[in-house]
């Protein structure tokens, strides 16, 4: 299969940053080291649609060094680092990205992906697992399994499953404990934070923060936020979420009261318009809005143009509409900005989230006469084989249960 980048002469630069990513996955290499032995995905074909950045160039070499042949292309299409794409299409990868997307390549490039007939998919989002059910049903007998690494994407995975839609299954690698805590809460948190000052270069201490969600991406973003110097407002649905944000020591709020003090909101709901036309038209002269949640649309984005007199781009992927007479700022369109405007989550983050989509594959494949068309977790032993993997790689030893410990556990007679 051809391939289609933004420029193949970006390829040596490509190259230089995925090794220095490489320096940084430590986890993710010990299982490329034992793929390249064992070759357990020989003779299959993954199709793969995530961020293509130098991070997810590691995982397609680990993914090809277990035998596999690979696809790939852009979950979003404003998050592909067109350097990385042109290295990996020089190393005869089948890869379909460009930064900047238009709506129309890419769904072609999910087409393209596709018509390489995947044995298993890989999502950011389920845009692909979508493509495939709606689309493209005839290849859905061939399919063996998937993984899908996002909030988002898993909710719409549960609904399919509810629904009896979901016709292969499904390994939501989002739902690893590992995953969760690196990703979602430290990843996201620096990331976001990262993007919106490359975006706007804005000082974010004194600022008054608005993050709409407090789940594991929402903890991250407020606790960066506030870590460097804003006064940070938490809103939620979920009592319990609520609560914590309370008892972590934010202010919790509805947004209807929210966006009379914000300076800055942040959507993190993995849900629709949780920032509506009605908040906007609510807010102060020169808020900021920023999406750090998988779709483009937790902020009414559509409405917003609606409602604007005039809209101009003023900074890279930072634009400034006129509403009302104010100034409101949008930043990287309403798409994810850590990926949009930064170089989404450090390395080191993704080797874990990585580690876990490489073993979901070698999982699916090796149970495939065994799972039915849902949404499975991973096995708790091989979430904590991966805990142990980026212990061993930054040089961190633990203690281990005493064969008494361990027959304590077990038992039960034994009281004070």
């Amino acid at each position: 299969m051809p391939y289609e980048v933004k420029d193949i002469a970006l390829a040596e630069q490509g190259e230089r940053n995925i090794g220095w990513a490489e320096k940084q996955m430590g986890a993710l290499l010990k299982v490329r080291e034992r793929f390249e032995k064992e070759k357990p995905l020989s003779g299959y074909r993954i199709g793969m649609a995530l961020h293509v950045t130098k991070e997810t160039a590691v995982l397609v070499s680990t993914l090809m060094a277990g035998g596999a042949e690979v696809a790939i292309t852009s979950c979003n299409p404003l998050s592909t680092q067109d350097d990385v794409a042109a290295a990996l299409a020089l190393r005869g990868v089948n890869v379909f990205a460009y930064k900047g997307e238009t709506i129309e390549d890419y769904y072609r490039y999910l087409d393209r992906v596709i018509s390489f007939r995947p044995h298993v998919t890989i999502d950011d989002g389920m845009d692909l697992v979508t493509r495939i059910h709606t689309k493209h049903p005839d290849l859905l007998p061939d399919v063996i399994c998937g993984c899908e690494e996002t909030t988002t994407g898993v909710i719409r995975l549960r609904a399919m499953e509810e629904q009896g839609a979901l016709k292969y299954p499904i390994i939501a690698v989002n739902d690893c404990q590992t995953k969760h805590l690196m990703d979602n809460y430290y990843g996201t948190g620096q990331s976001t934070l990262d993007g919106i000052i490359r975006c706007s270069n804005i000082l974010i201490s004194g600022k008054t923060f608005v993050v709409a969600g407090y789940g594991n991406c929402g903890k991250g973003v407020a606790m960066r936020a506030k870590g460097l110097g804003a006064n940070v407002i938490v809103t939620e649905v979920d009592p319990f979420k609520a609560l914590q944000a309370k008892m972590d020591g934010f202010r919790v709020m509805r947004m209807d009261e929210a966006v009379r003090e914000g300076d800055i909101f942040v959507t993190v709901t993995g849900n629709l318009h949780a920032i509506s036309v009605k908040h906007i038209r609510l807010m102060k002269d020169g808020v900021i809005l920023v999406n750090a949640g998988h779709f483009d649309h937790e902020v009414d984005v559509t409405g917003l143009e609606e409602i604007s007199s005039d809209r101009r781009e003023i900074r890279p992927l930072l634009d400034e509409y006129m509403v009302d007479g104010k100034k409101v700022y949008l930043c990287a369109r309403g798409r994810l900005v850590n990926l949009a405007c930064a170089e989404g989550h450090p390395s080191t983050v993704m080797a874990l989230s990585f580690c876990d989509q490489a073993l979901g594959v070698e999982y699916g494949i090796m149970n495939r006469d065994r799972l039915e068309p849902r949404v499975y977790c991973l096995p708790e032993e091989i979430d904590r084989t991966v805990a142990r993997l980026q212990l061993e790689a930054m040089g961190v030893t633990i203690d281990e249960l005493t064969s008494k410990q361990e027959e304590y556990l077990r038992s039960w007679q034994s009281g004070t």
